[in-house]
């Protein structure tokens, strides 16, 4: 440490030595022992008074190499020069975060379409949950990603989900509550006072004797939100971990749902104005087979 550093913290003298490392970065280094003073581990805390020898283990951050093409695959339902929409497999992350840096739906669209590199988020306009299916739309122009996020914003894009409840709600209604971080919990979504505006439509496509299945419309796209708000009149999705609850099962329903083993949530209809051509286009998919066994099993238990 140069004298200069003396009645300093580790952390902001280290910050101004290695202004290439972010001061997040280097603190990280310090808690993990991978950055000490006089070759002991310390806080990023610890006053240094000058003389010391320092050493620093510097590493990539894994975020460094997120947006990288990689070969991951993924089932196209329709591409042309502007767009592209994809039917997303469950258990595939969209975007790289914590937890997730590589191996991402965005690692994939790079290393197909090199032309992404140039647009935001690889074209990314909105996400799917990792563990929710379904149809999304990735733009390939920065024109198409522009005008697909107005009409996001203006909510006129079509998103219509099929979900899998416990219990058996009312035929039909709408859901208007805001969402926001879970004031216990920041890695939950709540219906909190002061949260951004969510509103769901919801209506029961078939009722079994505890469960139904049911079809959302969203207009708009919070996080978690079908499930937040389905939790929230307590109808909590088949299968979620996070916001569901557990209820005794058993036979080929239990069965069924344990081979789920995520929430029984499908984005199964897509539709909206086509950036270029001006005429609107609308695709559909099928439930996955996951989510037709539990059907099945529900249907079985209804005889």
């Amino acid at each position: 440490m140069p004298p200069e550093a003396a009645g300093g913290r580790f952390d902001a003298v280290l910050a101004r030595l290695l202004p290439d490392f972010s001061r997040s970065r280097l603190a990280r280094w310090i808690d993990e022992g991978k950055a000490t003073l006089d070759g002991k581990t310390v806080t990023p805390k610890t006053k240094v008074w000058g003389g010391e020898a320092v050493e620093v283990a510097a590493e990539p951050d894994p975020a460094d190499a997120a947006f990288k093409p990689e070969p991951v695959e993924f089932p196209i339902v329709h591409e042309d020069d502007s767009l592209v929409v994809i039917d997303k497999p469950a258990g595939l992350v969209v975007h790289p975060a914590a937890g997730n840096w590589s191996g991402t739906l965005l690692n994939g669209l790079l290393y197909r379409y090199p032309e992404l590199a140039g647009v935001p988020r690889a074209g990314i306009v909105h996400r799917l949950d990792k563990e929710t299916s379904g149809l999304m739309v990735v733009a390939k122009t920065l024109r198409a990603q522009t005008e697909l996020v107005r009409q996001l914003q203006a909510r006129t894009v079509k998103r219509h989900y099929r979900a899998i409840v416990q219990g058996v709600p009312a035929d039909e209604g709408t859901i208007n509550a805001p969402i926001g971080r879970n004031p216990r919990d920041r890695l939950r979504m709540a219906v909190v006072p002061g949260g951004k505006p969510a509103v769901t439509h919801f209506g029961v496509i078939e009722p079994f004797v505890r469960h139904a299945l049911v079809e959302c419309r969203l207009e708009t796209g919070r996080t978690h939100q079908i499930r937040v708000h389905m939790a929230h009149i307590g109808h909590a999705l088949v299968g979620d971990p996070v916001y569901g609850r557990n209820v005794p099962m058993e036979g080929a329903l239990a069965a069924a749902v344990a081979t789920l083993s995520r929430q029984a949530l499908h984005a199964v209809r897509l539709a909206l104005v086509h950036p270029e051509q001006g005429v609107e286009m609308a695709w559909r998919s099928a439930l996955p087979a996951d989510m037709e066994a539990v059907l099945a099993a529900l249907r079985g238990e209804a005889c």
